[in-house]
Order: structure tokens, then C-alpha cells, then sequence
């Protein structure tokens, strides 16, 4: 049987050493020298993201959620994702949703010993009524936390399917797994600090996922984003060029400012019309 060093990657020593006695400019090099293996990493993993994308949207459109599941790095990027896309998208919050030890109100909490919980998770999910119609994904950069694997092992008894993004090869998580996404980053610049090219990696198929979902389920059109709450006056103006970029007989930008706002988004506010000419007509 493998030790654990040679099993978990994400443990192994950096692969520079006397990082306190580098310069500014070295430290920044050789961090961003690591930091280029991310892409590459998540380029490999690609047909195993693919389809584990491809299972989460089968889901969606029976009508299920999608919950993330993770701890420390990952729990809080995945909670941070469920936050951004529903400004982005223009969609509540009950589609993507995250599970965090404790709940997301210890988000902020430094106390990693709740990943060893091996209920909390599962007892979330159930307030949340979870159902065969859901998908439940994992992130754990060493692939063996507990509150995690404790998760998905419950789904699978209860025949809920289920995704994971490790760091590390034949991790007992992407074992549990139906649909396991393994990206293997390498040692950390900073033995065993999995905050950075593990959660960098993490983060960019956070991005993948929600992103794919939402354009597959319409709420792109073309590349903009039709369906923004119009949340700031950044937001306000981006919603009115586009308006303005599909709709070229629309050439007053304070008229186009009060429609947009009257209907809460590009999208709704281009409904809106077709609904008065329909009317017309």
C-alpha cells in the first residue's frame, strides 16, 4: 500500500526551496512560473469536466439543483460562485446553492475541524430536501476530506448523482464519485498550501461549470449578458449599450436607461416590447 506522501500529491514538498530568503521579483517569478501548470492541468481533465457538466445540465433539466459541497479553499470558492452567477445570469439562488460545514453563515470561520464532521453535510442537504433530481459536486484539493466524502457517500445510498473536483490521483472522494474530475496541479509553491495552485484550478472549473450551465440554458445570447440584474450603474450602462447594440432603431440612451429599468434587464426589457407590438398588431 502507498504512503500518504505518495498518494497526495498536493503534500509534497515544494519544489523550491529557501522561499524566505527570495526577493520580491524571485518569489513573484517562481509563483507565477506554478501558477502557468494550472491551465495545462485543467487541459488534460478536460473530457472528464465535459461530461461531468453534461450530467449536472440532465439534471437541471429535469428540474433539480445543483448543490456544491466543500470545505477551507474550495467551499468558500464554490460558495462565492453560487453568489456571482446569480447577478451575472439573472437567476435566485435556488438553482446553485453550496453546502459549507456548519452552514454558509461559518463561512468566514478559520475553524477547519468542522471538515471532520461527517453528518453536518448530509443533514443540510436533507433541510434542503434533496431529491434523486439534484446533483451534488465536491471539491477537496487532497480528495479525503471527510465532510466531503462523508457527503457523497450518503448521495450514493440514496441514489444521488454526484461529481468531484481533487487534486490528487485515486483520492477516496473520486472513487465515491459518479462523475470524478481529477486535476492534478503538482506540489504547492508553499509545501502543502492548497489555497493556491489547487484552489486556482478549482476556481477556474467553478467558472467553467456555472458558465456552461448558464449559457446552455439560455441566459447568454450571442456572448452578452441579456439577463443582468442591474444591480450598479456599471451594470445600468453595460444593459443599455447592449439594448441599444440589438435594438439599432432604439438610439436614445435615456429612454433605453428607463425601459431597462422598467423591466429589471436587457432580456426582459426586449419581452417587453414584443409583447406591446404583439398587442398592436
Amino acid at each position: 500500500m502507498p504512503n500518504k506522501e505518495e498518494k497526495r500529491i498536493t503534500e509534497q514538498s515544494s519544489l523550491y526551496e529557501h522561499l524566505e530568503k527570495m526577493s520580491v521579483a524571485e518569489l513573484t517569478a517562481h509563483i507565477n512560473e506554478e501558477n502557468k501548470k494550472v491551465a495545462l492541468a485543467i487541459e488534460e481533465a478536460l473530457p472528464a469536466i465535459n461530461q461531468l457538466i453534461s450530467a449536472i445540465e440532465g439534471q437541471l433539466k429535469k428540474g433539480g439543483r445543483l448543490f456544491y459541497a466543500g470545505c477551507g479553499t474550495g467551499g468558500r470558492l464554490a460558495t462565492l460562485d453560487t453568489i456571482e452567477v446569480q447577478n451575472t445570469y439573472g437567476i435566485d439562488g435556488s438553482q446553485i446553492q453550496a453546502i459549507f460545514p456548519g452552514g454558509i453563515g461559518c463561512l468566514t470561520q478559520t475553524r477547519e475541524s468542522r471538515e471532520d464532521d461527517l453528518e453536518n453535510g448530509w443533514h443540510q442537504l436533507c433541510d434542503k430536501h434533496i431529491s434523486k433530481h439534484d446533483f451534488v459536486l465536491g471539491f477537496s484539493a487532497s480528495g479525503t476530506t471527510p465532510f466531503v466524502l462523508s457527503i457523497l457517500q450518503h448521495c450514493k445510498e440514496a441514489g444521488i448523482p454526484t461529481g468531484c473536483i481533487v487534486n490528487n490521483p485515486h483520492a477516496p472522494i473520486a472513487q465515491a464519485a459518479d462523475y470524478p474530475v481529477e486535476v492534478i496541479t503538482g506540489p504547492e509553491f508553499v509545501t502543502g498550501s492548497t489555497r493556491m495552485k489547487a484552489g486556482s484550478s478549482q476556481k477556474m472549473i467553478l467558472d467553467m461549470i456555472s458558465t456552461s450551465l448558464q449559457i446552455r440554458q439560455g441566459r447568454v445570447e450571442g456572448n452578452k449578458m441579456v439577463n443582468a440584474k442591474l444591480i450598479n450603474h456599471k451594470l445600468i450602462d453595460r444593459a443599455c449599450r447592449i439594448f441599444m447594440e440589438r435594438n439599432p432603431e432604439y438610439t436614445d440612451y435615456e429612454e433605453v436607461k428607463l425601459l431597462i429599468l422598467k423591466a429589471g434587464s436587457v432580456k426582459k426589457a426586449e419581452d417587453l416590447l414584443k409583447s406591446k407590438s404583439d398587442l398592436d398588431v
